[in-house]
C-alpha cells in the first residue's frame, strides 16, 4: 500500500499536454451565455450578483485547465471559500457552475501525482468550509465528495487508457524497427560475403593478371560505399537496446518479390501488379520497405475490403524517389481495422519515416481504399 502510495505521489504529468484550441474558447462563449440566460431567468438565486459575477469571473480558468490544472482548480476553489467566508454568499449556486467538474477532470487527467493530491486537499477544505458556513449540510458533504471523486476518477480512467495508447504505439514502432533492422543486418552481410569473394579472387589472380586485381578492388570500393549507406541507415534505426523476438529466417524481400502478390488467392479480391521506372540500382532497404507496405495494404484489402473484386499494386519511380500506391475497389464506408500482425498502417508509417519517406492511408472519394507511400531511393539521408 505504501508503494502505491509512492508511486501516486511520485507520478509525472502526462507528456504533451494539447494547447489551447478553438474549442476551448467555443466553450467558454457558451458556458458564458448559459450563465446570463440563468442569472435572467432563475427567480431563485439568494445571491444573485455575487454569484453571476463569480461564475463568470471563473470561465478563463478553462482555458489553462490543460497546461496548469492545478490553478486551474486552485483558483476559483480558494476564492470560493473566501466568498464564503466574509459574506455567507454560496457563490456556487448556479447551475452553471458545474464546469468546475471539467476543471477537476483536467485535474486528474493532466495534473501530476502531488498536484491531483495539493487540489484533493483544497477540495476537501473548500467543502469543509461550505459546511461550517452552512451553504452545505452535513448530511449533503458525502454527495459533495461523491460528485468530486466522479471527476477525478473519470480524469484518471482516461489517463490510463491514454497510457496503454501510448505503450501500444511505442511498441509497435518497436517491432518495426526491429524487422527493419534485420532486413538492413541482411542487405549489409550479403555486400560484406560480396567483398570478401572478390578480394579473394583478386587476390588468387593478383600475380597472372594484375588488371583482373584492379578489377575486382573496384568492385569491392563500390560494395564498400553501398554497405556504409546501409550501416549509416542502420545506426539511425537501432535507437533502442531491447531484448527483440527470434528474428524470421526468412530471405530479405525486395521489389521483385512483388509479383508473389500478383493473381487471386483462395479469399478475397484478385490483385494486380505493375511496376515502372528504372529500379536497377534502389537501396535495398528502400525496397524492402517497399515490398512489406504493399504486402500489408494486400493483406488488409483482402481481409477488410467489402465486396471488392480488384487490388491494384502500382509501383513507380523516377531519379529520386519511388512511389508505391495500394487500391481496391471495396465499400469504403466502413472502416478498416489495424492487422495486428503486420502491425498496420502504424508500422507502414513509421517505416516509411524511419527511411526519410511518407505513408499515409483513406477511402477514396467514391469507392475503395488506398495506401499511397514514397520513399527516396537511397533511403533516409544521414
Amino acid at each position: 500500500m505504501q508503494g502505491l502510495l509512492r508511486s501516486l505521489w511520485d507520478e509525472p504529468r502526462p507528456p504533451q499536454a494539447p494547447r489551447r484550441v478553438w474549442r476551448d474558447w467555443a466553450l467558454v462563449g457558451l458556458l458564458a451565455v448559459a450563465i446570463v440566460l440563468e442569472a435572467v431567468f432563475r427567480t431563485d438565486l439568494q445571491w444573485r450578483p455575487i454569484s453571476v459575477i463569480f461564475a463568470a469571473a471563473m470561465l478563463p480558468t478553462l482555458l489553462w485547465r490543460r497546461t496548469r490544472p492545478l490553478p486551474a482548480v486552485a483558483v476559483p476553489v480558494v476564492l470560493s471559500v473566501l466568498v464564503q467566508l466574509l459574506t455567507g454568499a454560496d457563490p456556487a449556486e448556479m447551475g452553471s457552475m458545474a464546469y468546475i467538474l471539467i476543471l477537476l477532470y483536467a485535474l486528474s487527467r493532466w495534473g501530476s501525482g502531488r498536484e491531483v493530491a495539493a487540489g484533493l486537499v483544497l477540495i476537501t477544505a473548500a467543502v469543509l468550509a461550505g459546511v461550517a458556513s452552512g451553504n452545505i449540510l452535513p448530511g449533503d458533504v458525502g454527495g459533495a465528495f461523491a460528485v468530486v471523486f466522479a471527476g477525478i476518477t473519470l480524469g484518471g480512467t482516461f489517463r490510463y487508457r491514454a497510457r496503454a495508447r501510448m505503450r501500444e504505439l511505442d511498441q509497435v514502432k518497436l517491432l518495426e524497427r526491429e524487422q527493419l533492422a534485420r532486413d538492413l543486418h541482411d542487405t549489409v552481410a550479403h555486400h560484406v560475403s560480396a567483398m570478401a569473394i572478390r578480394a579473394q579472387a583478386g587476390i588468387a589472380t593478383a600475380a597472372s593478371d594484375p588488371g583482373a586485381a584492379v578489377d575486382a578492388l573496384r568492385v569491392i570500393e563500390a560494395e564498400a560505399s553501398r554497405t556504409l549507406a546501409e550501416m549509416r541507415t542502420m545506426v539511425r534505426v537501432l535507437r533502442r537496446d531491447q531484448g527483440s523476438p527470434a528474428p524470421e529466417l526468412a530471405p530479405n524481400p525486395h521489389l521483385d518479390d512483388l509479383w508473389q502478390l500478383a493473381g487471386r488467392g483462395r479469399v478475397g479480391p484478385a490483385v494486380d501488379v505493375r511496376i515502372d521506372g528504372d529500379l536497377d540500382d534502389l537501396s535495398a532497404s528502400v525496397g524492402a520497405a517497399i515490398f512489406r507496405i504493399a504486402q500489408e495494404s494486400v493483406t488488409n484489402a483482402r481481409r477488410h475490403a467489402r465486396h471488392a473484386t480488384r487490388i491494384e499494386v502500382r509501383v513507380a519511380a523516377d531519379d529520386t524517389s519511388v512511389r508505391l500506391r495500394v487500391s481496391d475497389d471495396g465499400d469504403s464506408t466502413a472502416g478498416r481495422p489495424v492487422t495486428p500482425s503486420g502491425y498496420g498502417l502504424l508500422g507502414m508509417i513509421e517505416r516509411a519515416g524511419l527511411l526519410g519517406g511518407t505513408c499515409e492511408a483513406g477511402p477514396n472519394p467514391g469507392r475503395g481504399w488506398t495506401v499511397t507511400a514514397e520513399l527516396p531511393r537511397t533511403g533516409a539521408s544521414t
